[in-house]
């Protein structure tokens, strides 16, 4: 085992006897099964490999996936994705001429180029206009738009392979309806739905093993938004995502760990992520720093001690294994 997950699995492992007691482990705390989010009500594909510890749901036959917060009929989708294909071009050519007449200042052209694409179901289109209309992206921001071309590729693709090259539109485009179901849609029908928002995080987290999802997942379970409040589920979520490199969850599990306020109290340990955090952020996050001063300035010098042996191991480990 890497130095740097042995440092992890030590701390973690230390909180999770405390919590449950001495005859207990990490693994011993129940990891939600993957459980098909309401959009795609149905099977997840037997095989999806073991990943992070998970486990898939047993196989079930799959109704066809619609969204269960209002069915969609193609009126109800944006016109110039209703249009015919003239099928002379591949969805892959259209989305190759719309990324680059975008990154040309060619809006107009290249938004049509990716709904070509997107009306084949080309994965990265779909992602990418769902991007572009949430950020306002050289078009009018239209945060429903956005919506669903995110949820047309998580009915389309969701049952996709993870170790598939569109895996990665996929998770994302399943954290992204997440976010989007916390607060809602004003003067839409997409509401406020965080248990929904949950089933979203959860899918993206347990079968794309998505760090950003584990991220978002363990607020909720920290917060009890959605569902019932598990910080012992915070913790084993938010310590798979900090061994990706995910610097919010570092930071937040650095938190947790530190302020000993919802977990078994490991102030090394805490101090150590939250260096780590700090690091990854740069200084975009001013929270994290934060944060990161504030426990430093209140860590013992043992504390500190120990938290500075964890990063030296970690550096170490990191030449080793760039």
């Amino acid at each position: 085992m890497r130095t740097f997950e042995t440092i992890v699995s030590i701390g973690l492992i230390g909180l999770a006897v405390t919590l449950v007691g001495p005859a207990a482990s990490i693994d011993d705390m129940p990891v939600p099964t993957v459980n098909s989010p309401p959009a795609l009500r149905g099977a997840i594909p037997p095989a999806a490999a073991q990943r992070d510890g998970l486990r898939a749901a047993p196989t079930q036959s799959a109704p066809s996936p619609r969204d269960s917060s209002r069915p969609i009929a193609p009126a109800a989708l944006p016109p110039s994705r209703l249009a015919p294909i003239d099928g002379l071009r591949t969805a892959n050519d259209a989305l190759r001429s719309g990324t680059q007449m975008l990154r040309d200042g060619k809006t107009d052209e290249g938004v049509t180029e990716l709904e070509y694409a997107a009306r084949q179901g080309e994965p990265g289109a779909l992602w990418k206009l769902g991007k572009i209309f949430a950020e306002g992206d050289g078009v009018d921001r239209n945060m429903l738009r956005s919506f669903e071309y995110y949820r047309d590729l998580t009915v389309a693709r969701a049952y996709d392979p993870p170790n598939t090259p569109q895996a990665r539109f996929v998770a994302s485009a399943f954290v992204a309806l997440g976010r989007f179901y916390l607060d809602g849609i004003p003067d839409t029908y997409v509401k406020p739905d965080p248990g929904r928002a949950r089933e979203m995080f959860n899918y993206a987290a347990s079968y794309y093993a998505d760090p950003e999802a584990q991220y978002n997942l363990a607020r909720l379970f920290r917060d009890g938004t959605g569902g019932a409040k598990d910080p012992r589920q915070a913790i084993k979520w938010l310590g798979l995502a900090a061994n990706k490199g995910q610097h919010q969850a570092q930071a937040l599990l650095g938190s947790m760990l530190f302020s000993g306020k919802e977990v078994s109290r490991q102030a090394a340990l805490g101090l150590f992520w939250l260096t780590v955090a700090k690091d990854g952020a740069g200084g975009s996050e001013r929270w994290i720093t934060d944060t990161y001063v504030a426990a430093s300035a209140q860590a013992s010098d043992d504390e500190r001690a120990m938290a500075y042996r964890y990063l030296e191991n970690w550096l170490r480990d990191r030449r080793r294994h760039p």
